[in-house]
């Protein structure tokens, strides 16, 4: 893999990961835990209602994509993308920083991506804030077991969206075109990649589940995130490795999240089996 190109995918790994678990952390100790469809985080049913959140999200955008005019549909995803990044941000600042400050910087990350979109820097640490924020509530919201369901669900899903109907790839080209924070740029001398978003907030769902589960089962912090950093690992590995069969493969669309569920899911049960979660 072209070195420029693995340190990009290695640090915004890291960074998401990373903060994303102590955001996760903040969260679980302030007890917010939003309801997904049950009461009970543990339900199976919340994995169900996650992906029915995936599928109505992109059934609106492919109709927006395929009924509006250009120049309303890119409004339209402007609107989208500042209520994702200014919501998701609050949730990232409030774990660091008082309110009002908070607030402060998620309407100022907001105005500059309207007013200078042209920036990839600016789109990329939106994107990265936006990640975080979604990532971190999402798996303090729920259990361990409906959040890998969800995953292979999503994974399955993401195959049959890229490799059969190809609705997917439409959706991704029309993202990037609009140059919104929904992917992560990495620009090399060749080419520039674009990284879903969902290929970071995932592994970060799961981890900050297993963190919670190894919180409640009596490890105390940081030694609860060793358990996620080892899913973070796996995760990584499958990145990595699709990412660079797609830059031998220029032009091909691949699906990442596949490969980095199944190796996720893998080192979970290694871990289970350990009985490191009691």
């Amino acid at each position: 893999m072209n070195r420029s190109l693995f340190l990009q995918l290695l640090g915004f790994f890291l960074i998401v990961q990373l903060v994303g678990l102590y955001v996760g952390f903040q969260l679980y100790q302030a007890d917010i835990q939003p309801v997904i469809i049950s009461d009970n985080p543990d339900d199976i049913t919340n994995s169900f209602g996650l992906l029915g959140y995936v599928l109505l999200g992109t059934i609106v955008i492919l109709l927006a994509i395929k009924f509006l005019p250009d120049n309303v549909l890119y409004w339209v995803f402007k609107g989208i993308e500042a209520l994702a990044v200014f919501s998701t941000a609050l949730i990232v600042f409030f774990a660091f920083i008082p309110e009002a400050f908070a607030i402060l910087l998620a309407v100022g990350l907001v105005t500059i991506r309207i007013f200078a979109p042209q920036y990839l820097i600016w789109r990329n640490i939106s994107s990265i804030v936006a990640t975080i924020g979604a990532g971190s509530l999402i798996g303090v919201s729920a259990g361990v077991l409906p959040v890998i369901v969800f995953l292979v669900l999503l994974a399955a899903y993401d195959y049959i969206a890229v490799f059969k109907t190809k609705h997917m790839v439409t959706m991704a080209k029309a993202v990037s075109k609009k140059n919104l924070a929904f992917t992560f740029a990495l620009p090399t001398k060749e080419h520039q990649f674009e990284l879903g978003t969902g290929d970071l907030v995932m592994p970060l769902v799961l981890s900050v589940a297993v963190m919670k589960q190894a919180l409640i089962s009596g490890l105390e912090w940081p030694v609860a995130v060793i358990p996620s950093f080892a899913i973070l690992i796996a995760s990584f590995a499958g990145l990595w490795l699709t990412l660079d069969y797609g830059n031998k493969h220029i032009g091909k669309a691949l699906p990442a999240l596949p490969l980095q569920v199944a190796l996720m899911v893998l080192m979970y049960g290694v871990l289970a089996a350990t009985g490191i979660f009691g």
